[in-house]
């Protein structure tokens, strides 16, 4: 198989085991209101735009507790400081380092897609130095977005920037918004599944048959 004219990948549970920490933010941050989010409800969030994510909680919140809903700045103030002292925490996701290691090597182009804002990308990656090999980034806060994933935008921006088609460029993804995102695009989307089922009913996410899963990112074959 050729090589990619890029490698596009997505950041939290992917690149770096965040995913957890931000189950824990967004579940603190609802506690607060009074709502118990399910496995369910974290694995509905998972990939999303912190924006996005501030809205649906908001709706979960006034529609199950039967309260007015809190604005989005009070569920940022109490899921904001959870999220900031948790997330320097991150360790990689296992094989992460050595795939974009052998991207470089290769000389595949490569870009960061991922929903988390500026400065939080900045927080989650400055303890990781191998992150800088991948200079491309589309943030969830990037000017030139119009929608987050699961549209195509970030994708199809991200392939534009690098001066490739979408069509020839690998995404790399664990979420279902992440991939649903990608596959919108036209990249050829590989997901990386969980060590072990997770979400509701213990039971992981169904993902287009057209996604290639793999369950560790070593797996990846990257050579001509």
């Amino acid at each position: 198989m050729p090589l990619p004219a890029a490698c596009l990948f997505d950041l939290d549970g992917l690149l770096l085991d965040t995913e957890p920490l931000h189950a824990q933010a967004w579940s603190e941050a609802a506690r607060h209101f009074a709502l118990t989010l399910s496995e369910r409800d974290l694995l509905h969030l998972r990939g999303r735009r912190r924006l996005d994510c501030v809205a649906q909680v908001r709706e979960w919140i006034s529609a199950r507790t039967g309260g007015p809903a809190p604005s989005a700045e009070a569920l940022l103030a109490v899921q904001q400081p959870v999220a900031r002292r948790l997330m320097p925490t991150a360790r990689p996701v296992d094989g992460a380092e050595s795939l974009v290691a052998r991207c470089r090597q290769q000389g595949v182009p490569m870009a960061l897609v991922t929903s988390s804002t500026r400065e939080a990308v900045e927080r989650k990656c400055a303890p990781h130095g191998w992150l800088r090999a991948i200079t491309l980034r589309v943030m969830g806060d990037d000017p030139e977005l119009a929608a987050g994933k699961p549209a195509p935008d970030p994708y199809l921006l991200a392939a534009r920037r690098l001066l490739v088609e979408a069509s020839r460029c690998w995404a790399f993804e664990d979420s279902l918004a992440g991939a649903q995102s990608a596959l919108a695009a036209g990249c050829l989307v590989h997901v990386l599944l969980p060590p072990q089922p997770s979400g509701a009913d213990g039971e992981s996410p169904t993902f287009p048959a057209s996604c290639r899963l793999v369950r560790r990112l070593s797996d990846v074959e990257l050579e001509p």
